[in-house]
């Protein structure tokens, strides 16, 4: 692919508004578009889901923060301390406005969580994980991803997150993102299961709508975050909900 990194974004956005339009339209119609043309199109299949599916998007670079902010539905983002989430949202709503739109995509946010009953135990639970990231030398996630200073933006932002620091805020901890290269959703939430769901509710508070988590033990991980965190979060998040819902109508009944 001979295109710049910008022009490969630029194309992206193109591709994404033809496919929006394809789901929604059951008319032939042209497209003269810089990186796609074609006429009298019509596509023979529809999605279920109406009026389209979701469209997800994820990025740390300007371009991308241009190119999902103006066509996605969900725009993705690796964890990071709450205030870099805080202005990445903030360069995501901006692209969203400056492609006039009224509205912005929801944000989605991915975390590992590692958790234990006690905070002692969860942070010896850190270490070993991180000890067995080392010890294999991170080989399944270096196969995929180039060794060496990785090109793309959200990983070189982990790498120096990490470089700046271990520990951030209520739970987020650096060296599992630093000992996978900054191998996309890396950084990790310690902590029993009641402080990684409040370090979850910050970034709740932030403005984050959609929360993801992938343990490192793909299946204990899992279970223990669906036995002991989800259920703390949900109450929450409920608890919130409820409060705002009286302001939400005073300020449309004002």
């Amino acid at each position: 692919d001979t295109l710049t990194k910008d022009e490969r974004y630029a194309r992206t956005r193109e591709y994404i508004r033809i496919v929006k339009k394809i789901w929604t339209t059951h008319e032939p119609f042209d497209h003269e578009g810089d990186h796609y043309r074609f006429h009298d199109f019509v596509s023979d299949v529809f999605p279920i889901q109406q009026p389209r599916p979701n469209v997800s998007f994820g990025g740390s670079s300007p371009a991308a923060y241009a190119a999902g902010g103006a066509e996605a539905d969900i725009y993705c983002l690796w964890g990071e301390p709450l205030e870099r989430t805080a202005e990445q949202i903030e360069a995501v709503k901006t692209a969203a406005r400056a492609a006039g739109r009224t509205d912005t995509p929801r944000i989605q946010v991915a975390f590992r969580p590692i958790i234990a009953p006690t905070e002692e135990l969860a942070w010896e639970k850190a270490h070993r994980t991180v000890g067995a990231i080392r010890e294999r030398g991170a080989a399944g996630l270096k196969r995929r991803h180039r060794t060496g200073a990785p090109e793309n933006t959200g990983s070189q932002r982990l790498l120096a997150i990490a470089e700046a620091g271990e520990r951030y805020d209520r739970a987020l901890w650096t060296p599992t993102s630093a000992a996978t290269g900054g191998a996309g959703n890396s950084n990790a939430l310690v902590g029993t299961p009641e402080t990684v769901a409040q370090a979850l509710l910050d970034y709740y508070d932030l403005g984050v709508d959609i929360l993801s988590a992938r343990g490192y033990d793909l299946l204990g991980d899992a279970i223990d975050f669906g036995r002991y965190v989800i259920p703390l979060v949900r109450e929450e998040v409920a608890k919130r909900d409820a409060a705002r819902a009286p302001q939400s109508l005073a300020a449309v009944n004002g």
